[in-house]
């Protein structure tokens, strides 16, 4: 079985060093959630102009999308735990994908039928409706069990661990991964050096 697509983890992502003392918001503009849903291939460059143009419902859509974001987050760093989701958090996400999952067609594509969105909605509610339907057949799918949140200090990135034998440990291994590794070794020399002047 393929693993589902992740991009509900990505979205949680969005928060980086979530689990610092100094969380860095990606999100920070409705222009950022627009580039994000156009690098996720959500929505169109001619649909992410237009949203930007039509900027007025931005505050609105900010909201909900920092909302869906943390409930993401929280579902699964619960889950990579070996916890369980908040219910309030469960009805967040039920609500997003049940209003998602009422506008979901399916669409004849060359040789084969795909679920579409209509063009006609919202380019916004499109992109929370995407998010909100990879949450939610992440967390239906065999792969739940494979969510994982960064072990490195203060990261708080979840991924998916497709690795082997399940025993990766950072979003990164170029990142947390390396600065883990260079923690470890600066700690080890301070411990080295200690010893010897004892």
């Amino acid at each position: 079985m393929s693993p589902p697509d992740s991009l509900c983890l990505d979205f949680a992502n969005t928060l980086s060093w979530r689990t610092s003392g100094k969380p860095e918001e990606k999100l920070g503009s409705y222009a950022d959630f627009v580039k994000w849903g156009r690098t996720a291939r959500i929505v169109s460059a001619r649909e992410a102009r237009a949203m930007l143009e039509a900027a007025s419902t931005s505050k609105g859509v900010m909201k909900r999308a920092i909302s869906l974001r943390e409930t993401i987050y929280r579902t699964f760093a619960a889950c990579a735990a070996g916890g369980r989701a908040l219910p309030s958090d469960l009805a967040i996400l039920n609500e997003t994908v049940r209003e998602a999952m009422g506008h979901l067609q399916l669409v004849a594509d060359a040789k084969r039928f795909v679920w579409r969105w209509p063009a006609n909605h919202d380019a916004a509610r499109r992109i929370l409706w995407t998010v909100a339907r990879s949450a939610g057949e992440l967390l239906t799918s065999d792969h739940l069990g494979a969510v994982r949140e960064c072990a490195g200090a203060g990261c708080g990135w979840l991924f998916l661990d497709l690795s082997r034998n399940r025993s990766r440990r950072w979003c990164a291994m170029s990142d947390c991964g390396n600065r883990e590794k260079a923690r470890r070794h600066y700690q080890r020399v301070r411990q080295a050096q200690a010893s010897r002047h004892d």
